[in-house]
């Protein structure tokens, strides 16, 4: 369902994309009517579905077809038959949100359209770095008082599977107990399951890490954290996660999957380490615990490159850079046919 904030510029109308080929077919009349009646000069489009249902809409029209953006949002390179038809049909031009899926996609069928390299943005001025004070209070909030004193690793990036938290906790299951006393971890999003929280156990660190469930503001749970981690090993993108910890001025430890990288300087605002690789970084841990005094500077480094790269500011600007192409595009097509 799309959702717009209410604004005066702004019309909102809801339509469910979601759904087979049959349910869009059913609701295909519908769109067709709003894209008639409203006369848009592009359509932006974000996912198979919502791509697949404005193509299906468009067919007859005989005005002037608008430019059709698509995202890829997505690790994943579709080969379908149905990613055919869209790129061959109803495609203009794609927005890649980081430069490996701009590699990814060259080689697919939409290899052939008008890419453009648009990383996500993150709002760096929602996203900032806590107060000396708010840390302390956020510290006091997340950690409990037998763990308090700890450098906190957490992570914003869910706990889904292909995120492999557990290699975060298996790194610290390798370092020296007195090491090991050392750190708390704080993860936030859905608890885990039974089979994941067995194997917390069997790590040895029930009582290291801490679950805060879903949140509706990250921002108090992000301002407890000393580093971050995303250490993905596979569908990564850019990471939103990743550019908000960055963005409050958390250094993190990314893995070499996808966009991830793309991200951090490793050693100036982060650290890139292997995927699936609890050994590396546990090297990483190690190297923090020694120096701690480095989270400083790589924090300060980390709000720097967010708000040089990471800005929502930055992510629109050059949106509408593609938005302005696709309509000049558009026009010159429109004098040649006449």
């Amino acid at each position: 369902m799309s959702i717009l904030t209410s604004h005066a510029s702004v019309k909102a109308i809801p339509h469910d994309f979601k759904g087979g080929l049959f349910k869009t077919l059913v609701k295909v009349r519908v769109l067709r009517s709003v894209l008639r009646h409203e006369l848009f000069d592009i359509i932006h489009v974000n996912g198979a579905t919502d791509h697949r249902a404005c193509m299906l809409a468009l067919i007859g029209v005989r005005a002037q077809r608008p430019a059709i953006i698509y995202t890829q949002h997505s690790a994943r390179v579709a080969t379908s038959v149905g990613a055919f038809v869209r790129a061959k049909l109803a495609t203009d031009h794609v927005i890649c949100v980081c430069d490996y899926t701009r590699r990814q996609m060259l080689y697919s069928f939409f290899g052939g359209k008008r890419l453009h390299l648009v990383r996500n943005g993150v709002d760096v001025n929602k996203f900032i770095p806590p107060s000396q004070m708010a840390r302390s209070i956020a510290k006091q909030s997340w950690v409990p008082a037998p763990l308090a004193g700890r450098l906190v690793i957490g992570s914003n990036a869910g706990t889904a599977a292909y995120k492999n938290w557990l290699d975060m906790l298996e790194a610290i299951s390798l370092l020296p107990a007195i090491l090991q006393r050392q750190v708390v971890v704080l993860i936030a999003g859905m608890l885990p399951s039974p089979v994941q929280l067995a194997k917390v156990d069997a790590l040895g660190l029930s009582n290291t890490v801490i679950f805060s469930g879903l949140l509706s503001d990250v921002r108090p749970f992000l301002a407890a954290i000393d580093v971050g981690f995303v250490v993905s090993s596979s569908i990564e993108t850019i990471s939103f996660a990743c550019r908000e910890m960055m963005a409050m001025g958390v250094p993190v430890i990314v893995s070499d999957v996808g966009g991830l990288p793309e991200n951090v300087d490793s050693g100036l605002d982060g650290w890139v380490v292997p995927a699936r690789d609890p050994p590396a970084i546990a090297a990483v841990l190690k190297e923090i615990l020694d120096s701690p005094g480095c989270l400083i500077s790589m924090g300060l480094r980390a709000r720097k490159k967010a708000i040089r790269e990471f800005s929502i500011d930055s992510c629109v600007a050059s949106t509408e850079r593609v938005y302005e192409l696709a309509t000049s595009n558009q026009v010159l097509q429109s004098k040649r046919c006449r």
